[in-house]
């Protein structure tokens, strides 16, 4: 089991340099392997999700160098969740990405793609914040390729801002850890939690501006107000499988600040027990706001759908800064819905940009696009979902989180700000579908392509997930209690990590 600790982190990684090597057989074999070994992480992830629901803290140490000392993989729920999204988010973008042959619009696709599922799963793995910071920047140079696969203007340029903000984002999180490492001796999260419980009261200080400004890093990669300007340029103008890859990313800063701050900053931090949760809120809050008048003021679908990607991770924001075990687990699941929704999502906004031809997916009248009913009805499927709407899951999820909100102090601001921007979300799909689909102009030909049933495919297999989530939701949140209860319990997590022993050897 140690052994499969490490199995979601090397498997991409091997299967870069094999795809790499399989670019001398042409792009048809490129794409069945990635397809297969795509197959197989979700197998992989599958079997993940077995072991840690029995509450294993299962702990893989690289090189068999013990912690604190060495690199460690750790995997319990939380993080045998986010590697089992990720598999499934990469199945989805992968199948559209050959379906409507987006892969050979340059080089190096299919490699790139592994690597950057190599650099999330690892994000989601590692034991140690300098590997994190690694793993960021492995993730972060896939994705610069996949960013810019296919060229043009505007891609460009949202990749130079994308590259920017992150290199200023990577400079933060050296001196972050670099305090943090000067004011406790270690890089180890587990071992950084014990040497923070019993710092000296003169060191405290500069542990919290430390964890703060990890906190800014962490606020880049998710998004977060001030930071958030990145995302719906860079997401909008990106090709639609990458972007609906990316759907994950901002989740990698979300996880981050749940295990890094959540486990040093714990219950036994002192007078620094989740100090940084009313942060964490109220920048939710102000995220979620911006977010919806970003969706209502989007010009075209695919803005509209980045904005609403925008306003899941503020909402996700709300419950982490909550900081209840029942808001936690709230915002697990509802992570899982709107990351697998939002790729679909994306998915969907590119199918239509096909069908309306030289319209694109600006939100001007056109005529209407081949099989328009059945893309409508994915579409009016697909808004319901991502402005959570009931009966789906997107629904159920904030539900979760409004309630577990009840007894909080901010629960006034916390109603409101959720329940106006999901009223403007509404509002604004509204308007959108009936430009895209019902106030179409008059004519005897479709202006674009036909629909792609096989892309269509990848679409509503991610859309599957929220029915699915309302059918098995009371197994669904009885897992995700489980995975609160364990983060929350870092002491656990703590003893798991540091009392692992190395293997003998003969």
């Amino acid at each position: 089991m140690m052994q499969l600790t490490a199995f979601p982190v090397l498997l991409p990684l091997v299967a870069g340099f094999i795809l790499l090597f399989a670019r001398m057989g042409g792009l048809k074999l490129q794409r069945a392997l990635n397809l297969l070994l795509t197959i197989g992480l979700i197998f992989v992830s599958i079997e993940m999700l077995k072991v840690a629901s029995t509450g294993a803290q299962e702990v893989y140490l690289s090189g068999n160098w013990i912690a604190p000392f060495g690199i460690v993989f750790v995997l319990d729920r939380l993080s045998a969740v986010m590697i089992f999204i990720t598999a499934l988010l990469a199945l989805g973008s992968l199948w559209y990405a050959i379906a409507t042959n987006y892969d050979a619009k340059g080089s190096h696709f299919h490699v790139l793609f592994q690597l950057q599922v190599f650099g999330l799963n690892g994000a989601f793995m590692t034991g140690d914040l300098f590997n994190l910071f690694v793993f960021f920047e492995v993730m972060l140079l896939a994705s610069y390729g996949l960013l810019l696969h296919g060229g043009g203007r505007l891609r460009t340029k949202a990749g130079l801002h994308y590259v920017v903000i992150n290199m200023i984002g990577a400079t933060l999180f050296l001196f972050a850890v670099g305090a943090l490492y000067g004011a406790t001796g270690t890089m180890n999260i587990a071992d950084m939690a014990v040497k923070v419980a019993e710092a000296p009261a003169e060191n405290r200080a500069l542990i919290a501006a430390a964890g703060l400004l990890l906190l800014i890093v962490f606020g880049i990669k998710a998004a977060m107000f001030p930071l958030y300007l990145w995302l719906p340029t860079a997401y909008a103008n990106t090709s639609a499988p990458v972007a609906a890859l990316f759907a994950i990313m901002t989740k990698v800063g979300i996880y981050s600040i749940i295990r890094a701050h959540g486990t040093i900053f714990g219950e036994d931090a002192g007078d620094l027990a989740f100090y940084f949760a009313p942060w964490v809120l109220g920048l939710g809050i102000i995220t979620l706001a911006l977010a919806a008048l970003g969706i209502l003021a989007a010009r075209g679908l695919r803005e509209q759908v980045a904005y609403l990607v925008l306003a899941s991770v503020a909402t996700l924001l709300v419950g982490v800064g909550i900081a209840t075990p029942a808001a936690l687990s709230a915002t697990i699941y509802y992570m899982i819905h709107s990351t697998l929704i939002a790729g679909g999502m994306f998915l969907l906004a590119d199918i239509i940009a096909r069908g309306r031809g030289d319209m694109d997916d600006r939100f001007e009248s056109s005529p209407i696009m081949a099989n328009g009913v059945i893309i409508g009805s994915a579409f009016m499927f697909g808004a319901i979902a991502m402005t959570g709407m009931p009966p789906l899951s997107g629904f159920f999820g904030k539900l979760l989180i409004l309630a577990a909100a009840m007894e909080h102090a901010w629960l006034a601001a916390i109603f409101a700000i959720v329940l106006v921007a999901s009223l403007l979300s509404i509002v604004a799909m509204a308007r959108s579908g009936s430009l895209l689909f019902y106030r179409t102009q008059p004519s005897e030909q479709a202006p674009g392509e036909r629909l792609n049933k096989s892309a269509l495919v990848a679409v509503i297999a991610l859309f599957a997930t929220a029915p699915i989530m309302i059918i098995f939701a009371h197994p669904i949140t009885a897992y995700t209690d489980l995975v609160a209860a364990q983060v929350f319990d870092a002491s656990s997590y703590i003893d798991a990590v540091l009392s692992t022993p190395a293997t003998e050897r003969n």
